[in-house]
């Protein structure tokens, strides 16, 4: 597919429309202050009743997530699904900008939002539903019969985006068996305390907070020191246990290596991200790159052998900083703003399995980990796990970023899912050719365990303030601007781009319990 085109903003309209989504949904909900303010005036009672009107409005546009849905897409018509699929992401990025930048009209008719926002949203997509139903029988496979059951989107009220999507608990995620990257498992039993750490439900900070006005606010942020411990016990090994280690060291992306586009889910689409990459190991990883052009590139990896693609969406600190991508598509024009923090620790680990030998990954094999969408999706695909360095064999966070206390890091880990199919390297969905494996350390029927990757990426970070239910200096990872910048979405690929000897050579040195790099 060719590159999407999309029409550039002047700098100016850029500009404007960024001041006035800080306005419309940050800052406390500020341009909703405005509309009471005569209330706001005279009496308590009625700025209590500007707050409850700036919760009460629209924060944000949720649709079903359809690639989630499309489990059983013909390898033929893959590649033209997912430029659609892409298209229903940029309309949702058009919709929620055209929110953020309506309040005024929202104000003044309360059928605003749905008359001309979220009606006009699903007449396009209806149009892309049947788009996708032809691109996939026109090869001979077959729809899902309740596909046009996702095209309505809702709104979605301040009141209602706390962190996570809508779940109140830190700590592992249903579908990782319970493995955190540092082999222990996060106890969902137990998270953040109720007020999280002192804020109210929200935080006190009406709208969606942040330098863009999509996030982050108060309630997403916690203090590490008063959140208990929720991480547990590694799973036992048994005899059979693979207890080696192989090291890659692949630096920072120091260089600064960065784009919008994910070639795994939208290939052949220019910003198929709509948020920012970090990239080491392969350096020709764009919407555009194929095997062949994988296996020739250049790599920032010690070990040559090494042409992985690893990749994961930057950090940035909302301080005020324009960065170089300030009036670009993915960048600043879709909420993502501040200062690009560069991690000044990257380091990538494939382990063993703790009751089997592992088996090679396949050359170009494909993984995501986490969801991007978790304010949409909720958390059953989500594997963020966010801490502080003296912490980390301590509390893991999902849903809340870590305020971390004096000399300490930020710190988020990955654990990639560790068992394959052994038949294919990508689905349809991008998940379902590997899994993780149970509690207990073990694949299902029909799958293998593989080397799983492992990443912790460290930063250092200027602690957020939290003053009267406001956020100062607040970090985030990037987004989809509608997904409010929340700490769930983290998430991490990868895409293996080494020889079948290569691979075969990390799978013995796990099995026999040697430290190799």
């Amino acid at each position: 597919m060719g590159r999407n085109t999309r029409k550039r903003r002047s700098s100016m309209a850029t500009k404007a429309i960024a001041a006035s989504a800080a306005l419309a949904l940050g800052g406390g909900g500020l341009i909703w202050a405005n509309f009471y303010a005569s209330a706001h005036e005279s009496n308590n009672k009625g700025w209590n009743q500007t707050k409850s009107a700036a919760a009460s409005q629209a924060a944000t546009i949720s649709c079903p997530d359809v690639g989630q849905k499309l489990t059983n897409v013909p390898a033929q018509a893959r590649n033209d699904v997912s430029g659609e699929l892409s298209n229903l992401d940029r309309q949702i990025t058009e919709a929620y900008q055209r929110l953020a930048t309506t309040r005024d009209a929202q104000a003044r008719d309360a059928s605003f939002v749905q008359n001309s926002i979220l009606q006009p949203l699903q007449d396009r997509r209806k149009n892309i539903f049947d788009r996708i139903r032809l691109e996939i029988t026109r090869v001979g496979g077959t729809a899902p019969a309740d596909l046009d059951t996702l095209i309505n989107c809702t709104a979605t009220p301040a009141s209602q985006t706390n962190a996570g999507g809508g779940q109140a608990n830190n700590g592992g995620q249903a579908n990782n068996g319970g493995q955190a990257n540092n082999g222990q498992t996060a106890n969902p039993s137990q998270s953040a305390p109720a007020n999280n750490g002192g804020q109210a439900n929200n935080g006190g900070q009406t709208g969606n907070g942040g330098q863009a006005g999509n996030g982050p606010n108060a309630a997403d942020f916690v203090d590490i020191t008063k959140v208990q411990a929720n991480v547990a016990a590694k799973p036992r090994r048994t005899g059979q246990a693979s207890t080696g280690t192989f090291t890659t060291r692949c630096g920072v992306n120091a260089n600064g290596n960065h784009n919008t586009d994910n070639v795994i889910v939208a290939p052949g689409v220019t910003n198929g991200a709509h948020h920012l990459h970090d990239y080491v190991g392969n350096q020709s990883n764009d919407a555009f790159a194929n095997n062949d052009k994988f296996a020739a590139a250049e790599t920032t990896c010690q070990n040559q052998q090494d042409k992985s693609s690893y990749y994961w969406p930057v950090i940035r600190l909302q301080n005020g900083t324009q960065d170089f991508d300030q009036n670009n598509d993915g960048g600043g024009k879709e909420g993502n703003v501040g200062k690009i923090l560069v991690a000044k620790q990257a380091q990538i680990k494939f382990v063993g399995s703790p009751t089997s030998k592992v088996t090679a990954m396949p050359e170009f094999l494909r993984i995501i980990t986490g969801d991007a969408k978790t304010t949409t999706n909720g958390l059953a695909n989500a594997n963020a796990h966010w801490s502080c360095t003296g912490f980390e064999n301590k509390v893991q966070l999902t849903t809340q970023y870590p305020i971390c206390p004096k000399g300490s890091s930020v710190v988020r880990t990955f654990a990639f899912q560790s068992c394959w199919d052994g038949q294919n390297t990508d689905s349809a969905n991008h998940r379902t050719h590997v899994a993780f494996a149970d509690a207990n350390g073990n694949c299902a029927n029909g799958f293998k365990a593989i080397p799983q990757l492992t990443m912790r990426l460290v930063y250092d970070v200027p602690a957020p303030v939290i003053q009267n239910g406001q956020v100062k200096n607040p970090y985030a990872v990037d987004g989809f601007p509608e997904q409010l910048h929340k700490a769930a979405t983290d998430h991490d690929d990868f895409i293996n781009v080494m020889s079948a000897a290569q691979n075969t050579k990390i799978a013995n040195c796990i099995n026999r319990g040697q430290r190799c790099q």
